[in-house]
């Protein structure tokens, strides 16, 4: 549980760091410049203390498929990107992606050593 928590921290700063990259406008302008490293540190401590406890493949994924999820809304409602079919499409599929390698991961974890063994011999 404590790695979920990690890993949201992570996603927060992430977008956090990323909004804050837009407003930098090129790190000419210093409080947002100073929001991207921070954000960025500590979205990166945060991931590294979550990859203790959840498998990275896992952990990666949620966190780069959720962070750009976020991003691209938080686009559309600050700065009016474009948000049309297409764009909701892929937003659906990051989204509908994290899901199922959550669900496999969690099958992965349910097997006994004996089918976990099996599996990586075939």
């Amino acid at each position: 549980m404590k790695g979920y928590l990690f890993l949201s921290f992570s996603i927060v700063f992430e977008v956090f760091a990323t909004t804050m990259l837009k407003l930098s406008e090129g790190f000419t302008v210093l409080l947002p410049s100073v929001g991207v490293l921070l954000g960025y540190g500590l979205s990166f401590y945060s991931l590294s203390l979550c990859l203790k406890t959840l498998p990275l493949s896992l952990a990666y994924a949620i966190w780069s498929g959720v962070g750009t999820a976020l991003t691209a809304l938080i686009g559309v409602m600050i700065w009016n990107d474009p948000f049309n079919i297409l764009t909701f499409a892929g937003l659906s599929l990051i989204i509908g992606g994290v899901v199922l390698l959550n669900a496999s991961n969690k099958d992965a974890s349910m097997e006994s050593p004996v089918e976990s063994e099996r599996s990586q011999q075939v």
